[in-house]
């Protein structure tokens, strides 16, 4: 089966520090150059929250606990330019823990940073500009326009 005959789920993660900054990452393979949250695919017979929880630690190290769904994006402008169409649960977390993140998939992502949710890097990844976009204007769905 293609990438156009179905559709993927993923969660989009925003981690909050004590100062309001999210973190991004910078892709290094796929996606690349492109900065986004955290997060990855769903899988089959996983809850929202329990995959969120194993994407992080995967991908960044760190132990993240009671992620909230904040939100849901239909992100099609990645479907028309790449023809794969992903549907992303939005979730945030505040993380006060005392391990700094790290990249844990070299291959995946080559740098770190937090930033004003208001002050995003570019180039950014539909997903994660979309989840952002919602978190801030207290919106739960986006739309394709």
């Amino acid at each position: 089966m293609s990438n156009i005959d179905h559709v993927v789920v993923g969660v989009g993660v925003i981690i909050t520090n004590p100062q309001g900054q999210i973190l991004m990452g910078k892709r290094s393979s796929q996606h690349a150059p492109y900065w986004s949250i955290f997060g990855g695919h769903v899988d089959a017979g996983e809850s929202f929250e329990d995959c969120a929880i194993r994407e992080i630690k995967e991908e960044i190290g760190i132990d993240i606990s009671a992620p909230t769904v904040f939100g849901i994006s239909n992100n099609v402008n990645t479907y028309r330019q790449e023809g794969k169409h992903t549907v992303s649960i939005c979730m945030h977390v505040e993380y006060r823990g005392d391990k700094q993140p790290q990249i844990m998939e070299q291959d995946k992502c080559e740098s770190l940073m937090w930033v004003s949710p208001h002050e995003l890097p570019e180039p950014h990844f539909e997903a994660s500009r979309n989840a952002i976009d919602l978190w801030l204007n207290h919106q739960f769905y986006h739309h394709p326009a």
